[in-house]
């Protein structure tokens, strides 16, 4: 790479200073170079980029033999005989890069007999050309305007009618080498894909300035041959021009393959963490810029490919289409089928395997996650659903057994004093008294511990009356607005259990005068709401309290919110599902 970069600054460099002999303006011989070193720069990018490509080493020889035929202008008079015959291998070449661009090879026979044709033209027609051409004689056969061009080693048949034959007949077999060129490039336009027509197009650009170039020579050595030597100007700033256009056509392919291959880099972000197969594919084609595309992904079950719409997808495509198979943890997991002209680019499908092998990993890990989270949920929510249960079985055994034992010694001993009532013994009477007491003290201390563990309103009559209850025990006056509507019964015990510590915290911290208690049922959701009037700042993140009231309504699937506003008092927010 290195020895062809510095052929083309030296070949370029000597070509300008022979070229500069003939009386070529500043502006000619700036064109000349541009075209030259345009294609040999291109081509060395190319070759770096994409060394297995063959189009960069094509591009650098463009630009190597485009500077052979200033040679003519002088100096040894074999460097001129050479000159003379190598004149058109740049055509020759250029037609072999149009044939062979964007693959960088000859990919059918019809291509490579056109590219060695061309080539054998040079080498046989320009050798007989270059016989019969006299520079001094034939000045205006070639592009060099010198009447003091060196001698031409090469001659052996100095005759001006035949070389004026021998050159018509030349040009005319390049130009239908260049007719048989554009054939061939535009029957692969029509039979491509966007994606293909796209790639050509540096070629359809070359291959159309070089065939109005070399017609309109033609046409013009045979009507117009007076004029031919000093017409064809304009021609070859056009040519120029136009074989100019290839290679900054290239460069431009070159980017708009770099930006595709950013584009595939953000297919993650675009798609998510969760993408559907429909979706996926359609990012594919958007991004790939083929329409074409189809995805399957692999289904071990079923031993074959998925398309979106669940139908099978053929392990052995379709004529003219490529496959991209895409493993993922060491298996076969998608496969990509797509239009050949995408194998142009040999970074680019990778990249887009990457990306689909990490959108895996991330659809992985996000059912991963979601099973896991979902998992833990329905715990919590077991959790909360056996810890209610088991608040109710120990409410109903305190309720039927140990409550009913206390009313039953009470009654007992109830008896006992009114018999006792009969006696003298006052000291019986009194102990008997104090017993009595302490038996109503100590039941209705186990009624409030069973009402505290699940009030028996709670399951009997619903939410509003146990929060009725709740509010007539309250030390503040309390507003209470409940819907009557039933939910399940964890959730009108998480329910209940939420006014409860907001009530007891709006006493205890918020020196409030007053609470509101609301209770609605919207759209498959209760939403309970707790507002005072008291001194606020109730922060989530402090106190065991409300963070137990979150933890205990996110394992039911619900939320707790707090607005609390230094000074404007504290409004809490829980939503619960109550479909």
């Amino acid at each position: 790479m290195a020895a062809a970069a510095v052929a083309a600054v030296a070949v370029g460099l000597c070509g300008a200073w022979a070229y500069a002999r003939t009386g070529a303006t500043a502006g000619d011989l700036g064109r000349d170079l541009t075209v030259g070193w345009s294609f040999a720069g291109a081509g060395l990018i190319a070759w770096w980029r994409r060394p297995a490509n063959g189009t960069g080493r094509l591009m650098v020889l463009e630009g190597i033999t485009w500077f052979l035929g200033n040679f003519q202008a002088g100096g040894p008079a074999l460097l001129v005989g050479l000159s003379a015959w190598f004149e058109a291998l740049n055509l020759a070449v250029l037609a072999h890069l149009v044939l062979a661009f964007p693959e960088g090879r000859l990919t059918d026979r019809s291509s490579r007999l056109v590219a060695r044709a061309g080539y054998g033209l040079v080498l046989a027609g320009g050798l007989l050309r270059a016989i019969t051409y006299d520079p001094r004689a034939d000045a205006g056969a070639t592009y060099l305007t010198c009447p003091d061009c060196g001698v031409n080693a090469l001659l052996v048949a100095p005759a001006a009618r035949l070389f004026t034959t021998v050159d018509l007949t030349y040009r005319a077999l390049g130009g239908a080498l260049a007719v048989a060129c554009a054939v061939l490039v535009v029957r692969r336009w029509r039979a491509g894909t966007q994606p293909r027509r796209r790639a050509l197009l540096p070629a359809v650009l070359s291959l159309f300035f070089v065939v109005v170039f070399v017609v309109w020579d033609i046409v013009l050595r045979l009507l117009f041959p007076a004029r031919a030597a000093t017409v064809p100007g304009a021609l070859l700033i056009a040519s120029d021009l136009g074989q100019a256009a290839v290679p900054v056509a290239f460069l431009v392919g070159l980017l708009r393959l770099r930006l595709r291959r950013a584009a595939v880099g953000h297919l993650v972000l675009e798609i998510g963490p969760d993408p559907s197969l429909a979706r996926l594919r359609d990012a594919l084609a958007r991004v790939l810029d083929d329409p074409s595309v189809q995805l399957g992904l692999w289904r071990p079950e079923l031993a074959r490919y998925v398309e979106p719409d669940g139908g099978p997808l053929p392990l052995t495509p379709a004529p003219g289409r490529s496959v991209t198979p895409v493993a993922h943890r060491g298996q076969r997991s998608a496969v990509l089928v797509h239009d050949p002209a995408l194998d142009d680019d040999e970074a680019l499908l990778p990249a887009v395997s990457a990306a689909l092998r990490l959108m895996l990993d991330n659809a992985w890990l996000h059912s991963e996650v979601t099973e896991r989270l979902a998992e833990a949920r329905a715990a919590s929510s077991r959790l909360v659903q056996a810890a209610d249960s088991e608040r109710r079985r120990l409410e109903r055994d305190l309720h039927d057994g140990a409550q009913v034992r206390l009313l039953t010694a009470l009654m007992a001993l109830q008896r006992v004093d009114v018999r006792l009532r009969q006696s003298d013994d006052t000291m019986l009477r009194d102990t008997v008294a104090e017993a009595g007491r302490e038996l109503r003290q100590a039941l209705t201390e186990l009624r409030e511990l069973a009402h505290g563990i699940h009030p028996g309103v709670l399951a009997r009559d619903g939410l509003g009356p146990a929060v009725v209850a709740v509010a007539e025990r309250s030390a503040l006056p309390v507003v209470v607005a409940v819907e009557a509507v039933r939910c399940p019964p964890v959730i009108e015990a998480t329910a209940y259990y939420t006014i409860c510590e907001a009530l007891a915290n709006a006493t205890k911290h918020a020196r409030a005068r007053a609470v509101t208690i609301t209770v609605r049922h919207d759209a498959g959701v209760l939403v309970v709401e707790v507002a005072d009037d008291g001194v606020g700042g109730a922060d989530l993140s402090r106190g065991t309290g409300l963070r137990g009231l979150t933890d205990r309504l996110a394992a039911v699937g619900g939320a707790l919110g707090v607005v609390s506003p230094a000074g404007a008092g504290t409004r809490i927010r829980a939503e619960l599902p109550c479909g």
